[in-house]
Order: structure tokens, then C-alpha cells, then sequence
């Protein structure tokens, strides 16, 4: 039984994702606790959902990952502070400054966390896909229009 949802979990997670564009993407973790090797560790449910052209929600990808493999890379100490960095990548007016953005930020990174960095350089492409979006969709940086007074 396992050898036959091993089949069905990898054909999910290698079929084309030629269905886009895709309007709207959303990541998202879970921290769960599972029994390992004897010991009882964390592991981290990753899972990208998208609203497609015909406005369905639809279940991207789903990983599952545990800081044995690199997902716990991050310290807790350091998350807020991360997390803010990453954020500002994504508030930039266009896309030419969200790429100076994700620079400074990787720069930023390397002087404090050692593997931090290397997973953000290696996302990059991913990462930036978004200034590729219409103006319209809301999709792109600075979609998201301050007002002043």
C-alpha cells in the first residue's frame, strides 16, 4: 500500500503547474510533533495554495520537512528579525528595488546566520517571480498603496 501512495504523492508533486497564471499564492507551515527514529522530534508541513484563472483555490505543493534536512535552519531568537527583513523584499515599489531588496537582505543575512543566506540566494528566482505580475492583480509590490495625511 505504501509503494502505491508513494506513486500517487510523486506524480502530484512533479506534474506541470502549467495551469497558471496564478492570481494569488499562498505559503503557509504547520509545526507538528511526530515519532522518529525512537525520539519524538518537530517537523515542518509546508504547503503553497493558489487561486487559479478560474478563481479554485488548488494545493500547489506540500512538503514536509524536519531541522534535521534544513528546514530548522532559522533560530527562534532570530525569526521576528528575519521575518521583517523578508517582508520589506516584498513592499517595494517596483521591481527593480525588490531585486536591491532581496540583495541587501542576503547580504544582511550572511553576516549573522550561516545558512540563512544560501537558501535565499538559491530562491531567488522563485522569490521574485511575483514582479512579474500585472499591476492589477495585486500581485505585485507595492500593490498595497499607503495613504498619506
Amino acid at each position: 500500500m505504501a509503494a502505491e501512495l508513494d506513486e500517487l504523492v510523486d506524480s502530484f508533486r512533479n506534474r506541470p503547474l502549467d495551469a497558471g497564471p496564478y492570481t494569488f499564492v499562498w505559503l503557509d507551515a504547520l509545526t507538528q510533533k511526530v515519532r522518529e527514529g525512537g525520539r519524538t522530534v518537530n517537523v515542518y508541513c509546508l504547503i503553497a495554495t493558489d487561486v487559479n484563472v478560474g478563481g479554485c483555490r488548488e494545493i500547489l505543493g506540500i512538503d514536509v520537512t524536519s531541522s534535521e534536512d534544513g528546514a530548522g535552519w532559522l533560530p527562534k531568537t532570530t525569526q521576528p528579525w528575519v521575518s521583517t527583513l523578508a517582508r520589506a523584499i516584498f513592499e517595494q515599489p517596483d521591481a527593480a528595488c525588490v531585486c536591491a531588496r532581496h540583495a541587501h537582505v542576503v547580504t544582511a543575512l550572511e553576516a549573522k546566520l550561516s545558512a540563512a543566506p544560501a537558501h535565499l540566494d538559491a530562491a531567488r528566482d522563485d522569490i521574485l517571480a511575483f514582479t512579474a505580475f500585472p499591476a492589477r492583480s495585486g500581485g505585485r509590490s507595492g500593490a498595497t498603496t499607503r495613504r498619506s495625511g
